[in-house]
């Protein structure tokens, strides 16, 4: 059983927005393999597939971006998912627009929601994909909550378009696969 978050905000007016980037991972992932989001439950939207016999749910937290540990670790408990078997996927200052970044383990890097799920699951040995939205050069808050320009959008549309590569790699291979494979820039 594997669990895969995508992190973001409820609500039309953060649809686009840079911290919606993990929504929209998550988005793209479930319209390439033709799942819907038609459960309602754990204070998120999920669903679940099955892939050589083992169940993967997708997972929105609808908590609001620095409440998803409280989300994730209803449903993690729940359904009794091991930490090992558990990826989210985020937003990332610290990475150029365009890039992803895969790893096993580490700090929240200041990422709200992900240091909220370290807090709430008693543990930082989670895989994550990070998307890189780039440094702001005013306010980060606003930064974050607004959407790209035009420089940067199609940046940020091909980083969530190879984290959506990753991620099938990850299923079909194994997730230091896909590190190899997709971390850094333009490496298709």
């Amino acid at each position: 059983m594997k669990l895969i978050v995508g992190l973001g905000n409820p609500g039309k007016e953060y649809e686009l927005t840079r911290h919606n980037s993990g929504f929209r991972v998550i988005d793209a992932f479930a319209d390439s393999i033709g799942v819907d989001f038609n459960k309602k439950d754990f204070d998120g939207e999920y669903t679940k597939f099955k892939l050589d016999d083992e169940d993967i749910f997708l997972f929105k937290p609808m908590t609001y971006m620095n409440l998803s540990g409280t989300a994730v670790q209803k449903i993690v408990h729940f359904f009794k998912i091991n930490i090992d078997d558990i990826v989210v996927i985020y937003d990332d200052l610290a990475i150029k627009p365009g890039e992803i970044r895969l790893r096993l383990n580490g700090s929240s890097g200041g990422q709200k929601g992900m240091q909220n799920i370290i807090d709430n699951l008693g543990s930082s040995n989670i895989k994550r994909i990070r998307i890189g939205i780039g440094e702001p050069k005013f306010d980060t808050i606003d930064y974050v909550l607004g959407k790209p320009d035009k420089d940067d959008a199609p940046k940020i549309e091909k980083a969530i378009d190879r984290a959506v590569s990753a991620l099938k790699e990850y299923l079909n291979h194994d997730f230091q696969n896909a590190m190899s494979k997709y971390n850094g820039g333009d490496n298709d």
